[in-house]
Order: C-alpha cells, then sequence, then structure tokens
C-alpha cells in the first residue's frame, strides 16, 4: 500500500492506495498519528485507491476517529468503493464514521 498526504486548510486529505490490510494497517496508522501529533486536527481518508479494508484496518480508523471528537476537530472518509462500503455496513462502522460520496463533498463540509 502506498499512502500519499495533501495538508490544505489547516487540514489533512491522506490518500492509501492498494488493500489496507494486517500488513498494511500500521502504516496507515503511522501517518494518521503523525499529523495528529503535528497539530492536524481535522482529516479526511479518500479511500478512491482501496479495493479493501481488513479488521485491522477498521480497527486504525476507530483509533483515530476516537482521537479526533473535540470540538474543532474531525474525521471522515469518502469515495468509497462498493467492497469497502459493504465490509464498513457489515461491520457496523458506517453509523460511527462521517463518510461522503466524493473528496469535494468531504472538503466542503469542512
Amino acid at each position: 500500500m502506498e499512502i500519499r498526504t495533501e495538508k490544505r486548510e489547516g487540514g489533512a486529505i491522506v490518500y492509501p492506495a492498494g488493500r489496507i490490510d494486517t500488513a498494511a494497517a500500521p502504516a496507515l496508522e503511522q501517518e494518521l498519528n503523525s499529523l495528529i501529533a503535528t497539530g492536524i486536527r481535522r482529516v479526511i481518508l479518500d479511500f478512491s485507491n482501496v479495493p479493501y479494508i481488513s479488521s485491522g484496518g477498521l480497527r486504525v480508523l476507530l483509533a483515530t476517529a476516537k482521537k479526533l471528537r473535540g470540538s474543532g476537530e474531525s474525521f471522515a472518509l469518502c469515495s468509497l468503493n462498493p467492497e469497502v462500503t459493504k465490509i464498513m455496513t457489515l461491520a457496523g462502522f458506517t453509523t460511527i464514521f462521517t463518510i461522503y460520496s466524493s473528496e469535494g463533498e468531504a472538503i466542503a463540509r469542512w
């Protein structure tokens, strides 16, 4: 999995590419934790290039969401494909996370 991050408007958009499985989840967690440690309090994860997410990846998302629950903080997902949407739904995560259909919609709600 590759991870690209763009900082903008006081936040960051993270673009993982590839499967977020048990082997890749720690790299995503490290990237998200690094952003939070530098003071970034608004994060969007763009899933347009993520075909699959495992329970390890879901754990990373949940841990990040818990860290960004305060006033002025936000954590959102966007551009999920049908397979990832199915996994999120089965895990009950569609009620936990704010999910947008596109990056533009997610940014507009920042």
